[in-house]
């Protein structure tokens, strides 16, 4: 099975048990070594005594060499002057460990006798003589063995421990993406108010169920907007076609005059107008957030195209008795795409126009600030915009009241034209106004090194 196959359960438990017997074996291994170096540095120092003992008795009372090995323990030690041998214990006979002399060599070295019993030999060198001796090995090569075998068994154990402890541990650690799980898999788009259990939020697992949780929330808000959406735009499409329907229906109950005739074409005129006015702005917000509209960029004066805008809108100011006035205090050069622009500024000002009341006053401004910034703002006298409406003003079909803005034929759809309009020319709109005075529409672009 590969390992992509198993579960992050499985492959944390394989984890930690590779690891944790990678540790206990080199753990293992070094134990032995520390303790076969230990053993055998205590066993180089006896040797070592051993072997002092016989050279000082030898240079110093020879006759005493005999009662070294029933006195002292000594049974594995030989004498050598002048090519003879001059004293040799029974077993260093027996055993043959002159063999291991050949190496004249005075550090302390292994070997092993003919019938497989390991020694420890080390040799003295005089002038005319030399002393060897020797010490069995058989009782540290024994501790050594029981103590890799103890380790041998011990790894098993190890392994299988770090199995165990491993799956419960990644059982405790994955228990909170489980109960993620199990609540996700509830949420359905009707039940975006739901949220995933947050444990410990400064954890890695509790910043992202924070993050999906921040992303229901985000898809909620969509999801909202969608559904406002369809109602609003329901709800727009169905008024003119009630209309156009009532009109209609009306002319047909009797025989009417030709201008009356006239009149009913004329008002369903109307209500087309209506229903294309929608869909086109629609088709354009649609194509915007889908990016389907590619800008060009140039350098205008927004100034002068200010003023252009306000002159094509300034027919519908003077239907209402309205002065409309522009005024530039300073030369101001942005890199736009014209086009785009203007549709923002003629929704814009065409906004302000609806809602200013008969024989009142709009007044434009364009200015240039050192800091690389030009403004345009648009001073309505309409009925003003409440702070808690200030940020959902410029979505689509929002009204702050709903009633009056059906009465005076706005669509919903002219301000959220508006910010994207300048938001893909990378400038933002902002806002000023209280109910009761008026409005007050800043657009900010960032100007060129041309102004």
């Amino acid at each position: 099975m590969k390992t992509a196959e198993l579960t992050v359960r499985a492959r944390l438990t394989l984890w930690h048990a590779a690891v944790l017997t990678l540790v206990v074996c080199m753990f293992s291994v070094g134990i032995l070594y520390v303790v076969k170096a230990r053993f055998y540095s205590e066993l180089d120092l006896q040797v070592g005594r051993q072997l002092a003992t016989v050279d000082k008795i030898y240079r110093e009372e020879p006759g005493e060499l005999t009662d070294l090995a029933p006195n002292w323990g000594l049974t594995l030690f030989e004498v050598i002057e002048d090519g003879s041998v001059r004293f040799r214990t029974e077993e260093w006979e027996q055993r043959g460990i002159a063999q291991a002399l050949q190496d004249t060599n005075a550090a302390p070295v292994s070997w092993t006798a003919t019938d497989g019993r390991p020694y420890r030999v080390q040799q003295l060198s005089g002038p005319s003589y030399h002393v060897a001796v020797a010490i069995d090995e058989t009782p540290i090569r024994h501790t050594l063995w029981t103590l890799a075998i103890i380790f041998a068994m011990g790894v098993p154990f190890a392994i299988g421990l770090a199995i165990g402890g491993g799956y419960f541990l990644a059982g405790r650690v994955l228990s909170p993406i489980g109960a993620m799980a199990d609540k996700a898999r509830h949420i359905t788009a009707e039940s975006l108010d739901e949220r995933l259990p947050v444990d410990n939020p400064r954890d890695e697992f509790g910043r992202l169920a924070t993050i999906f949780n921040e992303t229901l929330s985000r898809l909620r808000d969509s999801f909202e907007r969608l559904r406002r959406f369809t109602a609003d735009a329901s709800h727009e499409l169905r008024t003119p076609l009630t209309a156009m329907r009532s009109v209609g229906e009306v002319a047909l109950q009797g025989s009417l005059e030709p201008s009356a005739y006239r009149d009913v074409i004329g008002s369903m005129l109307e209500e087309v107008d209506r229903l294309t006015q929608l869909v086109d702005s629609l088709l354009t917000l649609t194509r915007a957030e889908s990016g389907r509209i590619s800008l060009t960029s140039e350098v205008v004066d927004l100034g002068e195209l200010t003023g252009n805008v306000a002159d094509q809108l300034r027919i519908l100011a003077e239907e209402k008795q309205q002065s409309l006035s522009v005024h530039t205090t300073a030369s101001a050069k942005v890199l736009c795409d014209p086009a785009i622009l203007r549709l923002g500024l003629m929704n814009l000002l065409h906004n302000a126009i609806k809602y200013t009341p008969i024989k009142g006053a709009i007044h434009i401004g364009v200015t240039a600030s050192p800091r690389g910034q030009a403004t345009v703002d648009v001073q309505d006298m309409g009925p003003g915009i409440a702070p808690a409406h200030h940020e959902k003003i410029f979505e689509r079909f929002y009204r702050v009241d709903a009633g009056r803005s059906s009465d005076i034929g706005g669509l919903g759809l002219g301000l959220a034209i508006a910010r994207w309009a300048v938001e893909a020319n990378g400038g933002r709109i902002e806002l000023e106004s209280e109910e009761g005075k008026g409005s007050l529409f800043r657009i900010v672009l960032p100007t060129t090194a041309e102004s």
